[in-house]
């Protein structure tokens, strides 16, 4: 978390552009400090933690009638009161197609679908309460490469331990991919034939490309941040425990992704594929 003095400096430096308005995500009393001391003469945010006066354009939020995360965002950028489509503003990436086949070639991933394309993401930087094992990641990447699918398991560098962990259970290694950027990430994502990834920014990028995405939620809920697609599939188990939205099981037992067995996965993929 930044300091006061580092927020005050950043807010001198904003400063000097003049920006119009500011929209305050966050609902902490220290994020609406930054455009305050910047002098931003529209300063829009939900009420949060007592921040009149540092806010001007400020309204109250009825969880009700904005339960998603995307919704309150969204209407924070509207004129206060005004109706919207949530599903209109969905995001949307569409990947350069003229270096998606040199982003295959590099990371050896087929170029045509005579093979299937599996991709795991078993990462989520949130805490292990997201987090599928890397045990069951493994049992899933086994059954599909005795298929001959080729199998890639995708993240950022922080996923690399994750990724070696799957790895180091399978006979025949799936593929590496925690070396990617985030553009040859959008370029792999979109020619997946399936993609299974905890709720983490890697599946939000698959459902913004279009993948057929299998979204498996622990300490987290659907019903505040789901899969923004229609070619999403949540997997989640209604325990009385959850959402919890904790960064490591307080229980100790981590039940909410522990019973999301590997079969069903495997299910899953097998029924999406006939």
């Amino acid at each position: 978390s930044l300091s006061l003095l580092t927020r005050y400096r950043l807010a001198k430096q904003l400063r000097q552009a003049a920006y119009n308005q500011a929209i305050v995500l966050t609902n902490s009393f220290k994020s609406a400090l930054i455009p305050f001391w910047a002098k931003i003469p529209v300063r829009t945010g939900w009420c949060g933690e007592m921040r009149y006066g540092l806010l001007n354009d400020i309204r109250k939020l009825n969880k009700t009638h904005y339960p998603l995360m995307i919704e309150r965002y969204l209407a924070l950028g509207l004129p206060k009161g005004e109706k919207f489509d949530a599903q209109h503003y969905w995001p949307r990436l569409i990947p350069d197609q003229h270096v998606l086949k040199s982003t295959l070639e590099k990371f050896s991933l087929p170029l045509n679908k005579e093979q299937r394309l599996l991709i795991l993401c078993p990462g989520a930087a949130y805490g292990s309460s997201k987090r599928w094992p890397e045990k069951y990641f493994a049992e899933v990447a086994r059954f599909f490469l005795e298929k001959n699918w080729c199998v890639g398991l995708l993240g950022g560098p922080a996923e690399k331990s994750a990724v070696l962990e799957v790895n180091q259970q399978l006979e025949t290694p799936a593929i590496d991919l925690t070396a990617t950027s985030l553009a040859e990430a959008v370029d792999i994502l979109s020619v997946a034939d399936t993609v299974v990834s905890n709720d983490s920014g890697m599946m939000h990028v698959a459902c913004a490309v279009g993948s057929f995405t299998l979204a498996i939620y622990g300490s987290s809920t659907p019903g505040f941040t789901p899969p923004l697609s229609h070619y999403a599939q949540v997997v989640t188990k209604p325990l009385p425990c959850k959402p919890c939205f904790k960064r490591e099981c307080p229980l100790g037992h981590l039940d909410c992704l522990r019973t999301i067995t590997p079969q069903e996965i495997i299910c899953l993929i097998e029924a999406r594929q006939q």
